[in-house]
């Protein structure tokens, strides 16, 4: 076939190359489309629920005959307002907390060279094996005497003494990174701390912003820690919720409106950090 044949043909069939790609695409990432679905489906059903009127959300319909977008103002409204004010409360001091106790220690399991650091880190993985539940009733002892039963700061002073996944997997990833950084640091006058701060830290974002959202989660979907100590009035969106859809059992709308409340901030907040997360993720783990 000629030249100028070949350029006749590829004019004749002007899509069959943008359909071959398509083809491809879908056959490469078939399956990926597929756990999408599954996992969006939910959210979609959840979404549509909760814009239906309180007799449609009883029935077997799907999509809304009508949309009633004020089911989102009339499901955060009241106690919603204040939980949501605690959960957040709750969620940002424990991780500012972790963050300031956890990263000290875990540079130091990671950079110093000193008798027993073998012992102490198998020591924070022992802490990660315990259950919360075995120690409950002795910590909820403690915080009675001071006074602090009823309230969050039970669950948020803690954090000021480190968290052992946390610490456990800053270490993993602070052991990766070079030690001819922190040298040249201190080769040109930086003591120690300025060469965490400026030389180490900097370098572990992805490894901080995980351990950061990790915590930002648990604490935001918490539910045991706040149902042993907290009162109603200081109640996080997890309790508040149950709370919720028990006061409205019957109105599936609302109860689903309220979730999606809940859920959302998780939602923005991870999309917001999703490349930076999940490079913490995958580099942590890489030396031991």
């Amino acid at each position: 076939m000629t030249a100028a044949a070949r350029a006749r043909a590829g004019r004749a069939r002007p899509g069959a190359p943008r359909s071959r790609r398509m083809l491809l695409w879908v056959a490469t990432h078939a399956v990926a489309v597929a756990l999408a679905v599954m996992f969006l489906a939910p959210l979609a059903f959840m979404f549509l629920t909760a814009v239906m009127s309180d007799e449609q959300a009883l029935s077997s319909t799907l999509w809304p005959r009508e949309w009633h977008f004020e089911n989102f103002r009339r499901a955060f409204s009241g106690d919603m307002v204040r939980w949501t004010l605690n959960s957040t409360l709750y969620a940002l001091l424990s991780t500012a907390f972790m963050l300031v106790s956890s990263v000290p220690v875990a540079y130091a399991l990671a950079r110093f060279r000193f008798r027993g650091r073998n012992a102490a880190l198998v020591v924070v993985i022992s802490a990660m094996m315990l259950p919360p539940q075995v120690t409950m009733v002795p910590l909820y002892i403690v915080w009675s005497r001071f006074h602090l039963t009823g309230t969050l700061w039970p669950l948020i002073i803690p954090q000021l003494f480190g968290d052992a996944f946390s610490i456990f997997l800053l270490r993993q990833f602070l052991v990766t990174i070079p030690r001819e950084y922190a040298d040249a640091a201190r080769v040109d006058g930086c003591g120690e701390l300025r060469t965490m701060l400026r030389v180490v830290l900097p370098m572990a974002r992805p490894a901080l912003a995980a351990v950061a959202l990790f915590q930002f989660f648990y604490c935001w979907n918490d539910y045991y820690g706040p149902l042993v100590y907290a009162k109603p009035q200081n109640w996080t969106l997890a309790i508040g919720v149950a709370t919720f859809r028990a006061a409205h059992h019957v109105e599936w709308n609302l109860t689903m409106a309220a979730t999606l409340l809940t859920i959302l901030p998780v939602l923005v907040v991870f999309f917001l950090a999703q490349r930076v997360f999940i490079q913490g993720v995958t580099l942590t783990g890489v030396k031991g």
